[in-house]
């Protein structure tokens, strides 16, 4: 999808952190931006805040935890602008701590929002997405899709889970001859968006801003980009591919991956 230009793009979680972000760098290429979160009032604001500066945007609010507000957002929207071109599946949430120690309500809320949820909503959307002469699906997932992640297991289990469904997905769309729509996995390190205040990014790693994974991000639409891993150390997550595990477990540590989740304070 090399031109973004009047494309209609539904970003869930979008109004706040990674989605205001994404929704920021999208109305700068000219697409009309459909702003989806649980907190309906935040997201009312922030679209009201972009037309105010001269872009297209609505709100919907959006639980996709919950069918029915999936189902009924996807109603309105069909009655009120149209089906989307471009599906970010944006909401996410967190929880740190030892496994046993965490509440296994906090880890199933985990799931629910990051796997269940991108399902979900992509099962809604994905015959409108079809239907359009090109259409792409964009799952924000996480580095930890391709690594341990001690301290924050049930997040890396749905990034984990959330990388599958995106290549899975892919290549079923192909096989059924859907190959217009695209799907692309976001694989970042950590993002300062306050999710992971405390948590510790590894050597040659850094918190990404919003904005640049945002930018990043649109870049990798326009390219047709089957997986994106940024900044450029996540790379180096290709070699749990390719050396002895024992090894990749060695240089994880000297990273410091196993305790970048340790003193985790975020939201």
């Amino acid at each position: 999808m090399r031109h973004l230009r009047g494309k209609r793009a539904l970003i869930t979680g979008g109004a706040g952190g990674i989605g205001r972000a994404l929704a920021s760098a999208l109305v700068a290429e000219g697409a009309e931006v459909i702003v989806a979160d649980v907190d309906g009032q935040a997201a009312t604001e922030f679209a009201a805040a972009l037309v105010g500066a001269g872009h297209v945007a609505a709100a919907l609010r959006l639980d996709v935890t919950d069918i029915d507000s999936i189902a009924a957002a996807r109603s309105t929207l069909l009655e009120s602008a149209g089906p989307p071109d471009i599906l970010f599946n944006n909401a996410g949430v967190v929880s740190g701590g030892p496994f046993a120690r965490v509440p296994l309500t906090e880890h199933r809320r985990t799931i629910a929002v990051n796997l269940d949820g991108v399902m979900a909503v992509t099962h809604a959307f994905l015959p409108d997405l079809v239907a359009r002469p090109e259409a792409h699906i964009v799952n924000v997932v996480s580095a930890s899709a391709f690594l341990a992640l001690p301290f924050g297991a049930s997040y890396a289990a749905s990034k984990w889970g959330a990388l599958g469904f995106s290549e899975s997905l892919r290549h079923e769309l192909r096989a059924l001859g859907h190959g217009h729509v695209k799907v692309t996995a976001v694989c970042p390190a950590y993002v300062d968006t306050g999710m992971f205040a405390g948590a510790k990014a590894p050597p040659l790693t850094r918190f990404l801003a919003p904005e640049a994974l945002a930018a990043a991000t649109v870049r990798a639409v326009r390219r047709d980009t089957r997986v994106l891993r940024v900044p450029w150390p996540v790379q180096l997550t290709r070699l749990a591919a390719i050396v002895p595990t024992r090894v990749f477990d060695i240089v994880g540590r000297l990273f410091g991956i196993d305790t970048s989740m340790r003193d985790w304070t975020g939201q």
